[in-house]
């Protein structure tokens, strides 16, 4: 069992799947890649350059290549997809290839809807197959030995916290689909938001959301400031093209065992911070400080009457894609207890939409039947 490869279709060779999921592949030796797609003629043939000559790798050199997603899907050498397309595709994506009993592997957002995540799981679940959003976060080093001394005990009671996503400026694909809230479902929080709040609610044991309360603001449409961004690459960035989502959220997330959670995100603020993500946690017993994708991470606590500040930053760094997709490969192939289900996709999407509802209507949103 342990040496079965599961062989894998990529959908969507853009930059994601370019720059986060290929290196992840590369270093990967129990899958095989059988089948590309993308809408863009040639880009499939483009990336299986792109890891022979810049990656140095050939696992996408036996790939076939398709442009249309039902040709695709229909490959019968295909076991599981990899989603690497816009949000909105997410769910058409999933659904389809679940019901051809084929696991799905995907980006997050898990979808741009609640019905449309619970059409995902409801899916799943009538196949019996798996369905696994992307959540790298949970899956760095840091956050691994962090969860370690959360279900241990260590931080006592975590009852409160904060956590974001900030940029001065670093708007992706401005004009494009990330832009666009029919194909992105939202800026910032839905984007960025969806990091830090699952590995804030991960390391609190996955409460269940209750209510949230949230405000939105688009301020930089007609910024041109950030077009050298790096995070511009993301995407592509049509000069003419639509800006209707926010640069900015903040909200308030409240659950069912009492504890809280302040959130922001931006794609553009006028902060000190170029590009910062970070989660603070406040345990009874200790808190925990994570930022930089957890490359800074330190544990508060106090001993004998004395405050420490414990730096849980340590060797055996892998990337979360890696670790994510490794663990992706566990559970299908080997039957491992995988550590996200899709209601915590149900559960995050409910946030994310509820935020948007209170920034709509100025009033707090129950999550409560």
């Amino acid at each position: 069992m342990a040496d079965k490869k599961l062989k894998i279709g990529i959908v969507g060779c853009g930059g994601i799947m370019k720059w986060a999921h290929l290196p992840a592949y590369s270093h990967v030796d129990n899958v095989e890649i059988v089948a590309l797609c993308d809408i863009v003629e040639g880009r499939c043939e483009e990336v299986q350059a792109y890891a022979k000559n810049e990656v140095g790798t050939d696992v996408l050199a036996n790939a076939k290549c398709y442009t249309q997603f039902d040709e695709f899907i229909m490959n019968p050498d295909i076991e599981a997809i990899d989603i690497c397309v816009p949000n909105y595709l997410h769910a058409p994506f999933a659904i389809k290839a679940l019901e051809l009993g084929k696991h799905v592997f995907c980006e997050k957002p898990d979808s741009v809807s609640v019905e449309k995540a619970l059409e995902m799981k409801a899916a799943s679940e009538k196949a019996g197959k798996v369905l696994m959003i992307m959540r790298n976060n949970r899956h760095v080093a840091t956050s691994k030995k962090l969860k370690a001394l959360a279900d241990a005990g260590e931080f006592g009671d975590i009852y409160a916290g904060r956590c974001g996503w900030i940029r001065r400026r670093g708007i992706p694909g401005k004009g494009g689909w990330f832009t666009t809230k029919e194909q992105s479902g939202g800026g910032p929080l839905i984007d960025l938001g969806v990091h830090m709040i699952d590995l804030s609610m991960y390391l609190m044991g996955n409460p269940t959301p209750v209510a949230v309360s949230g405000s939105i603001f688009t301020k930089f449409a007609d910024d041109d400031a950030q077009a050298s961004s790096e995070h511009a690459a993301f995407g592509e960035t049509q000069a003419d093209g639509t800006f209707d989502v926010e640069d900015l959220a903040m909200g308030f997330i409240k659950f069912d065992n009492g504890a809280c959670l302040q959130i922001e995100f931006s794609w553009a603020s006028n902060i000190e911070e170029y590009d910062l993500n970070f989660v603070e946690l406040r345990g009874s017993k200790a808190g925990v400080k994570w930022q930089q994708s957890g490359t800074t991470c330190k544990v508060l606590s106090e001993v004998y009457g004395k405050l420490i500040d414990v730096d849980m930053t340590g060797e055996g760094y892998m990337t979360g894609h890696e670790g994510n997709l490794r663990h992706f490969l566990d559970v299908v192939l080997n039957g491992a207890k995988p550590d996200f289900v899709p209601q915590q996709g149900v559960n995050m999407i409910k946030i994310l939409s509820a935020i948007y509802e209170s920034a709509k209507t100025g009033k707090e949103v129950s999550l409560v039947d």
